[in-house]
């Protein structure tokens, strides 16, 4: 059994919102036959992350998707929690987990989505991902 080490935060009250509850930005990075989408939003509980993350896999078309990859980061009486998940594309999430944290980010949950295209993008998916949380954020 692996030791999972808890790391808490400190939430000083000047993290990063997403602008909006709920965003969707379909298809924006298509590389070898792959397609990427990304949904931002707001969450603050477990099950708001849970009611994101159907709501992201009920998009048309997204059930069909062979990767959600998603982090979040919440604030909860000061303190920042983070979670991640890869969604089968090992490493992924801690790629999107990372830019919420370079970008101080809370109460915040990216989802990015890949249709896989029959070719191997290798390191490439990595550089998607993060491209694809960035222009999730700046939007």
């Amino acid at each position: 059994m692996k030791n999972k080490r808890k790391v808490l935060k400190i939430d000083f009250g000047d993290g990063n919102l997403p602008k909006q509850e709920f965003q969707n930005h379909e298809k924006i990075i298509i590389d070898r036959r792959s397609v990427y989408s990304v949904s931002i939003g707001t969450v603050k509980d477990r099950d708001q992350i849970k009611d994101f993350i159907n709501k992201t896999k009920n998009i048309k078309n997204h059930n069909k998707a062979t990767h959600h990859t998603w982090a979040v980061r919440i604030e909860n009486n000061g303190v920042i929690y983070e979670s991640k998940n890869d969604g089968g594309e090992i490493g992924a999430g801690k790629v999107i987990l990372h830019i919420l944290q370079k970008k101080d980010m809370i109460n915040t949950i990216v989802c990015v989505t890949r249709w896989y295209g029959g070719i191997k993008l290798e390191a490439d998916r990595f550089k998607h991902v993060q491209d694809a949380t960035i222009f999730a954020i700046e939007q």
